[in-house]
């Protein structure tokens, strides 16, 4: 071999003055672990086959990440709740460790999902999603839809489903969905388009809009499409719609064959996309008023015949656009109050995690779930005020109303 050779084989960074002697191999740069392996993970080696116990178990990141959603918690009391609402910093780091829990396609065994998916990342977890099952009249396998049901306070079963805003080609999917759950309660909290379009039109609209109504509706992507609409295989009848501050109460008939059922439609417009209300009072109307209907249904009817006893109503529907977000407040929201009335605390750490265990990344920004504390803050301190009112003397509470008017009136002068 010959100097120049052997020279050649040395790293660049480091040429000698004279060439080694020939019975002295090449000196080797070092070589990292990452540059050996192609990985700077921690070498796994699999010791079953030698019929020796393993000393330790290995979790992978998944199931790390189920233990912490199964097992954080951070119960607060009305005063510990309104510190917590205003520690914004804390909130922040406390948001940052909950898993997220999203499910990727691999996770997902559906043969052509993606057709019925909005958004590709946002898919539902395989263990809680809604299954569409082949209607009697039309044999054939189950059907996908972006969906899971999702539990409510303590644990119910089923209370919500949490879904994805149709699209063109899955409204017949959504009302296949609504009738086979039984469900008479929607909530949308989105508007049909914002930067982009959020949500197709899936509802019959009323036919005696305003002009500045109609020309919102243009603004939006939305098209006048009557009180009845056919839509799949249901006929949609529009009972009764009404506005309420900041949201929008629709009452539907839909109908198949001979059958027919109500359901109420809450369209809550007032919430940007990735970002929050202005205030948590519209919300906190609408999550009262979901649950003051969704009682009524519980209540018999002195039209039903004692010896039948009525169907249990169906899971209460909520929906935004990807179904995570918005769609997440909403239910965390009714979750929280239901804790504050009945246990007089709330847990909205414990609370958010059982959301992402049925559903993945529920809650989908710091920002949304600060604004989750304050609505829930918001909550507490009308539920202490009600509470020191009514062991008020009768004039003793009209002065509290007058004072409580005078401060929300100057309130919304500032704003």
């Amino acid at each position: 071999m010959s100097a120049s050779a052997a020279q050649s084989t040395s790293p660049p960074t480091e040429e000698p003055v004279s060439p080694p002697p020939l019975t002295t191999p090449p000196r080797k740069a070092s070589v990292r672990l990452q540059e050996r392996r192609g990985s700077n993970l921690s070498l796994l080696l699999d010791v079953s086959g030698l019929g020796a116990e393993p000393v330790c178990s290995v979790s992978t990141p998944k199931e790390v990440w189920l233990q912490l959603l199964h097992t954080s918690c951070r119960p607060l009391t009305h005063k510990e709740l309104q510190e917590a609402a205003a520690d914004t910093h804390t909130l922040n780091t406390e948001y940052q460790k909950i898993p997220p829990n999203f499910v990727s396609a691999a996770e997902l065994d559906v043969p052509g999902h993606t057709m019925k998916d909005r958004y590709k990342t946002i898919l539902p977890n395989p263990e809680s999603r809604v299954i569409l099952r082949s209607p009697e009249e039309e044999a054939g396998p189950d059907r996908y839809i972006n969906a899971n049901y999702i539990r409510g306070y303590k644990g119910a079963p089923r209370a919500y489903i949490a879904t994805q805003g149709p699209m063109l080609h899955t409204i017949g999917d959504f009302w296949d969905m609504v009738w086979q759950e039984r469900s008479s309660i929607i909530v949308m909290v989105t508007r049909l388009k914002e930067n982009n379009e959020k949500c197709e039109l899936y509802w019959p609209q009323p036919r005696d809009r305003t002009k500045s109504a109609r020309k919102e509706e243009e603004d939006e992507g939305a098209r006048e499409e009557g009180e009845t609409r056919q839509l799949g295989r249901f006929l949609l009848s529009l009972k009764d719609s009404r506005d309420k501050d900041g949201f929008t109460v629709t009452d539907l008939e839909i109908r198949l064959c001979s059958e027919s059922r109500h359901v109420r439609h809450y369209w809550f417009t007032s919430w940007p996309d990735h970002h929050i209300p202005q205030c948590t009072a519209p919300l906190l109307r609408l999550v009262e008023e979901v649950e003051t209907y969704s009682e009524s249904l519980v209540l018999p009817s002195s039209r039903q015949p004692i010896t039948e006893p009525a169907p249990e109503p169906g899971p209460i529907i909520v929906h935004c656009s990807a179904g995570i977000g918005r769609t997440g407040c909403f239910i965390a929201s009714s979750i929280g109050c239901q804790q504050l009335r009945e246990a007089g605390q709330v847990d909205v750490l414990e609370a958010v995690c059982q959301l992402r265990l049925d559903r993945g990344g529920m809650i989908q920004t710091t920002e949304q779930y600060q604004f989750l504390y304050s609505t829930l803050a918001q909550y507490s301190s009308q539920l202490q005020l009600n509470q020191d009112q009514n062991q008020q003397n009768p004039e003793e509470q009209l002065s509290t109303q007058i004072q409580n008017l005078q401060l929300d009136s100057n309130h919304s002068r500032k704003n």
